[in-house]
């Protein structure tokens, strides 16, 4: 990043009148701090809140669970299978005669290429198993570098809010610096806004935002829960935040406020944010009928003028008074703004 960052500096960009690095960057809430000083320098970091109800998470992580307990079942299975052919083999290689050995000048030349090719064909499968398949369920349960999912479920559990952290791939070790040239702060910013679409984290659970460009950091995961049940920070606290190590700022986050994403993508991960908090009260039909009603209204000749939005808005709030939910309340407890029964 120096180099790069010394050979854009007289096009860097303006800091910020309080001495801050320069827009969309900002410093770390310090109620940040205890988890930002765990994480490494040379990875850029997404935290987000997963709030799909627990009983969905549930069933998305029995999947990679079956996989692995299969895959662990099938590797024992091949292990005591082929275990006793390799060591007659061995011992055979020692010079103790058995089933296995070989006398090459008393065989033939259809005897001895097909069983040579068996052989080469297994050495080779067991081999590749046992070098890039057999890590799979160990890397599951035993991780220890960034943790593993067993670990981070046996810790946090399964709840209905949950702390996710991604973590960058190598993808950023080709960036540059993101800070002060506005070429790599450009293609920074259309990593993290992809990864932080409503698209993603809004109708994704946190276990399925694994992909090329992130993956997932458990041992993260489990500092930020523990510092939620240790009243350290709040559960909000960890709403939506990029957070990357800079050489001359140190650590940073990104400002992903309605100037940095826009405002239809911010009002749409208000209305996503809406329907999982109506999910985990059982509700979810009610999101639903919400939309058909503003859908439907919207469509009608004369255009969806303050008349029909106003009567739009009491058929709603009527609606979810009749299922026991205040519509203003809700809203303004899930989203932290002012009602407008989601049609502005």
């Amino acid at each position: 990043m120096a180099k790069q960052r010394k050979a854009t500096k007289a096009a860097a960009p303006a800091k910020r009148k309080d001495g801050g690095p320069p827009a969309p960057f900002k410093r770390p809430a310090e109620v940040l701090q205890p988890i930002v000083d765990t994480l490494d320098e040379k990875q850029v970091y997404i935290i987000h809140i997963d709030s799909k109800p627990a009983a969905f998470k549930r069933k998305i992580f029995v999947v990679p669970v079956l996989m692995n307990v299969v895959i662990a079942a099938l590797l024992v299975w091949r292990m005591f299978h082929i275990g006793p052919y390799y060591l007659s083999i061995f011992a055979s290689v020692l010079g103790y005669s058995n089933d296995t050995t070989m006398v090459v000048d008393e065989m033939e030349w259809d005897e001895i290429v097909p069983e040579v090719l068996r052989r080469g064909f297994s050495f080779t499968l067991d081999f590749l198993l046992f070098m890039f398949v057999a890590p799979w369920p160990l890397d599951f349960v035993f991780s220890q570098e960034n943790g593993s999912p067993v670990a981070w479920r046996w810790a946090v559990g399964f709840r209905n809010r949950e702390v996710i952290v991604r973590r960058s791939k190598k993808w950023v070790e080709t960036m540059g610096d993101v800070v002060n040239d506005e070429t790599c702060k450009g293609l920074f910013m259309a990593h993290v806004n992809v990864a932080t679409s409503p698209l993603a984290i809004g109708e994704k659970t946190g276990y399925l935002l694994m992909n090329a460009e992130w993956d997932l950091d458990w041992v993260a995961m489990v500092d930020a829960t523990t510092m939620v049940d240790k009243k350290m920070a709040a559960i909000e606290a960890f709403t939506l935040v990029v957070l990357l190590h800079h050489e001359e700022w140190g650590w940073l986050c990104v400002d992903m406020k309605e100037e940095v994403t826009g405002p239809q993508d911010h009002r749409r991960r208000q209305v996503i944010m809406f329907r999982d908090a109506l999910a985990t009260k059982g509700k979810e039909d009610l999101f639903y009928r919400w939309i058909e009603i503003i859908q439907y209204e919207s469509s009608q000749p004369g255009g969806f003028g303050p008349e029909k939005q106003e009567g739009a808005a009491k058929q709603i709030r009527d609606m979810f008074q009749k299922e026991g939910i205040d519509f203003d309340q809700q809203w303004e407890e899930t989203v932290g703004t002012a009602p407008s029964v989601g049609i502005q």
